[in-house]
């Protein structure tokens, strides 16, 4: 699909799936650190966490080194949508806490993740210097667990459609084919990754956005159970969003949810307890899982034969696993379900722009 669409169609027609396919990424210049860009690329998020415990490399050169990649691949995939680089410098120079991920450079998706200090736009003009007073538990989990916030990355107005553009910045194009999307709605996060200008950054996912981006972006993406990772202390835990990230590894998705997971005070939605560690998880085979094979949309749209054969050749990989795989077809009418939908996510984003009204005085307009 190409990144080209029109706002006003995006959001009369949203959770459209993009699938892209390509070619090589685009390349970056190196930053003059004792780590080459290649080796840095080498590594997942727990991977480049050893390389600074050890001593191998400090956090300021990832920091420079990410810093060096965005800069060299940002004019053309359009992810950044604001720099906090010398917030990132302060942080490294003030000592780090130790944790899973001290020294891993890191991003947060331009929607709803409040960092003290900063602006979040939510892909909107209206909030386009809506500068946060406080940070949010789960922003502050990851500074906790040493992670290195150095940028904010681009979300279509919102969140509400599966492809990364908005008025405000402009469209952000796949690293593997910049004709092609990113995917939304956390596709700023997807394109980042992707160009390895990082192993691992947030995303948010309500109706597939972070799995549509991982998708198109080649990635691994997933969105938690509700209430696993809280979404506070000012925003509700939501009917749909909830908060991880996208990754180039499953253990640095897994090892994020242990380090962001658990209630705060007043959260409306609490997942049950996990019995271990998610980390730990992934290195324990599962039991036999029954999978379901969708390959009708539900709105009968017609589909890529690459991704029909992507899909059959996962479901065969699943089988030759010991896990049984059926092909289904979904009992939703999908008037109705778009209908729900519509009013679910119209709901949260009246609620936003409401709220903003209040805080300026003044209307919101259609531009």
């Amino acid at each position: 699909m190409s990144y080209r669409t029109s706002r006003r169609d995006l959001l009369k027609h949203g959770l459209m799936i993009a699938a892209a396919t390509g070619v090589a990424p685009v390349l970056g210049a190196s930053s003059g650190t004792s780590l080459s860009f290649a080796e840095y690329r080498s590594y997942d998020a727990l991977g480049l966490a050893q390389l600074v415990r050890n001593r191998d490399v400090s956090a300021m050169e990832l920091l420079e080194l990410a810093i060096a990649r965005s800069e060299a691949v940002n004019p053309q995939i359009n992810y950044l949508v604001e720099e906090l680089y010398a917030f990132a410098r302060q942080a490294i120079s003030a000592g780090l806490p130790q944790g899973p991920f001290t020294g891993v450079p890191f991003v947060l998706k331009d929607l709803g993740m409040a960092l003290k200090g900063t602006v979040t736009t939510n892909g909107s003009r209206f909030f386009s210097d809506a500068r946060s007073d406080y940070t949010s538990t789960v922003v502050e989990r990851y500074q906790q667990a040493g992670l290195v916030i150095f940028g904010k990355t681009a979300s279509p107005e919102f969140g509400g459609t599966p492809t990364t553009e908005s008025i405000l910045f402009g469209d952000t194009r796949n690293p593997w084919d910049l004709s092609r999307s990113t995917g939304g709605s956390s596709g700023g996060s997807a394109a980042a990754v992707a160009a390895g200008v990082l192993p691992l950054a947030n995303g948010t996912d309500g109706g597939g956005s972070i799995r549509i981006p991982a998708s198109c972006c080649g990635l691994f993406g997933m969105k938690p159970s509700r209430g696993r990772v809280p979404s506070g202390p000012r925003k509700l835990s939501s009917i749909m969003s909830v908060i991880h990230a996208l990754s180039r590894s499953v253990r640095d998705s897994a090892a994020l949810l242990d380090a962001s997971r658990g209630a705060e005070p007043g959260q409306t939605t609490i997942a049950p307890r996990p019995d271990g560690s998610y980390l730990d998880a992934v290195s324990v085979a599962p039991k036999a899982l029954r999978i379901g094979l969708i390959t009708t949309p539900i709105t009968h749209s017609p589909v890529d034969p690459q991704c029909s054969k992507a899909a059959a050749d996962a479901a065969k990989l699943c089988e030759s696993l010991g896990h049984p795989v059926q092909e289904i077809e979904l009992p939703i009418d999908p008037r109705e379900f778009f209908a729900s939908t519509r009013i679910i996510m119209g709901t949260d984003t009246v609620v936003r722009v409401v709220n903003r009204e209040r805080q300026l005085g003044r209307k919101a307009t259609e531009n």
